[in-house]
């Protein structure tokens, strides 16, 4: 099966490449992923730009989580207004892909350390995202398919924030999930988030994957059958 993925495009601010991307792509996905922040902002008008982007040149499955750009107050609306993008926050999806049954765990993932901004804004964070870690867990764990996956925006690790200041890693990702990816093992973890970070990742024998647009300049094209191997490092 092959999975293409993206994230943080911050349409419009990297929409150009992001076209440019779509179009230079060389095969035919059969699951499209996107790890959000696709827009800028809370602009929910963007998001049309993203959707006319992709149909007619992806055929497949698009599935989406939220990042922080797409803020609380607007999801539902982007969920109404975009249908033919799945969007699932702190939810799972069931696909059959071809002769396989793929299940996807979507959410924005947690924070080590909460930002300022989410202090004096958002109460009771902390317990949000902590709560948020064990739904992921729970949500994996009942998965019973061929291939699942987790799409979360926030990184799930540190691994993949090395060329990130260190200082602001608790506010890029959170390790809570490390525990939870090492004991249900899903087949692979995309995330987006760092724009300056390294491309890909092992916990125990699970490949983590940044497909953020400014880190890989294109889309990230993974191969089920070929790239999902341990020591693999570089992907297209």
């Amino acid at each position: 099966m092959i999975i293409a993925a993206t994230s943080d495009v911050h349409t419009p601010r990297l929409f150009e490449e992001f076209v440019r991307a779509i179009d230079a792509m060389k095969v035919k996905p059969d699951l499209f992923l996107l790890a959000g922040d696709m827009v800028d902002r809370g602009d929910v008008a963007s998001y049309e730009k993203v959707q006319n982007a992709l149909f007619g040149k992806i055929t497949c499955p698009i599935i989406a989580c939220f990042g922080i750009t797409e803020f609380q107050n607007i999801r539902e609306e982007l969920k109404k207004k975009y249908g033919e993008i799945k969007f699932l926050d702190d939810e799972a999806t069931i696909l059959q892909i071809g002769q396989s049954i793929v299940g996807i765990v979507g959410t924005t993932g947690s924070l080590d350390e909460p930002t300022s901004w989410q202090r004096a804004n958002v109460p009771n964070i902390e317990n949000i995202y902590r709560s948020r870690v064990a739904t992921v867990d729970n949500l994996l764990l009942r998965m019973r398919t061929n291939i699942s996956i987790l799409m979360i925006h926030y990184a799930p690790t540190y691994k993949t924030l090395e060329g990130e200041n260190p200082n602001f890693y608790k506010n890029m990702g959170s390790r809570m999930y490390e525990m939870v990816l090492a004991n249900r093992k899903p087949t692979l973890i995309i995330h987006g988030h760092s724009h300056r970070g390294l491309k890909s990742v092992w916990i125990d024998t699970v490949p983590v994957f940044n497909v953020s647009l400014s880190v890989n300049r294109g889309i990230v094209i993974i191969d089920t059958e070929k790239d999902l191997k341990p020591g693999i490092t570089k992907f297209i």
